[in-house]
C-alpha cells in the first residue's frame, strides 16, 4: 500500500506534466500560426537582432544613449564617459575632420562633442592632445619625426566669434525663390548667398598643459582638428558623484 506522501508526489508529478504539455502546445501553436522573421538590423517581434558591418548593434537600437558603464576605450568622469584618446581618423577621413564632421561622427557613435570645460576638467584623466615636449604617457603628443614634430591641440564644442554682429555666426542667406507677402504689399527679398561655415565663427581648442588643461586658441569651424567624443552615463544622485 502506498503512503500518503507517495500519493502526493504522484499527484504533483501529474500536474507538472499537464502544465508542460500545455506550454509546449502553446509554443507549437505560435510557431504553426506565425512565421518567425529572420535576422535583421531593425528590432522585430520574435526576431533576431543582427550585428552591423562593424560587429556592433546599430546605435539606433540603443535606448536613450545612456550607459550604465563606460566602454574600454573611454573613462568615466562624473556622469560622462569620455574617450581616453582623440578619435582615430580613418585614412579617407584625414583632412575632413572639421566641426561639422566631428559633431556628426560623435552623434553617429551615440555621443557628442564635449565642451572646453569638460575637456579641461578631464585633463588629468584622459590623454588630451599636447605639445611635443609633454609626457607622451599622459598626453597625446606627436612622436613621429619623419614628417616633422608638431604641437597638438584638440577641438571642443565651445564656440566663439571674432567679429561683432549677427552675421559673425553665419547666415542662411535668402533663397532665389523667396517672396514677399502679397497681402501686405511686401516686396520680394533680395537673394543673398548662404554662409553656413563662416570664417568668423571659431571653435575653442584646448591642450593637455601638463595634465592641467589649457586653452590653445580658436579655429574656424570649417578647419580640421583632433577631437574626441563623450557619452552620457546613467546619472547618480546629486552631490554623490565620484
Amino acid at each position: 500500500m502506498k503512503s500518503p506522501r507517495s500519493n502526493g508526489v504522484v499527484a504533483w508529478s501529474a500536474i507538472v506534466l499537464a502544465l508542460g504539455a500545455l506550454v509546449f502546445a502553446g509554443v507549437g501553436d505560435v510557431i504553426a500560426k506565425r512565421s518567425l522573421p529572420g535576422p535583421s538590423l531593425k528590432p522585430r517581434k520574435f526576431g533576431v537582432l543582427r550585428l552591423n558591418a562593424k560587429k556592433k548593434f546599430p546605435a539606433s537600437v540603443l535606448p536613450g544613449k545612456v550607459y550604465d558603464k563606460c566602454s574600454p576605450e573611454t573613462v568615466k568622469i562624473g556622469t560622462v564617459c569620455m574617450m581616453t584618446n582623440p578619435y582615430p581618423l580613418e585614412r579617407e577621413e584625414i583632412g575632413k575632420n572639421d566641426y561639422f564632421f566631428a559633431t556628426r561622427k560623435c552623434a553617429s557613435l551615440g555621443g557628442y562633442l564635449p565642451t572646453a570645460a569638460q575637456l579641461i576638467g578631464a585633463a588629468s584623466r584622459v590623454k588630451l592632445a599636447g605639445r611635443v615636449d609633454e609626457n607622451e604617457v599622459t598626453a597625446s603628443t606627436d612622436v613621429d619625426a619623419t614628417d616633422g614634430l608638431k604641437d597638438r591641440r584638440e577641438m571642443s564644442a565651445s564656440l566663439t566669434t571674432i567679429a561683432s554682429g549677427g552675421r559673425a555666426a553665419g547666415s542662411q542667406g535668402v533663397s532665389d525663390v523667396s517672396r514677399g507677402d502679397p497681402k501686405t504689399g511686401e516686396p520680394d527679398p533680395a537673394p543673398l548667398p548662404a554662409d553656413p561655415s563662416p570664417e568668423t565663427l571659431h571653435y575653442v581648442t584646448v591642450y593637455d598643459n601638463e595634465d592641467h588643461g589649457g586653452f590653445a586658441g580658436g579655429k574656424p569651424v570649417g578647419q580640421p582638428e583632433n577631437f574626441r567624443c563623450a557619452f552620457n552615463f546613467a546619472q547618480g544622485k546629486a552631490g554623490h558623484l565620484k
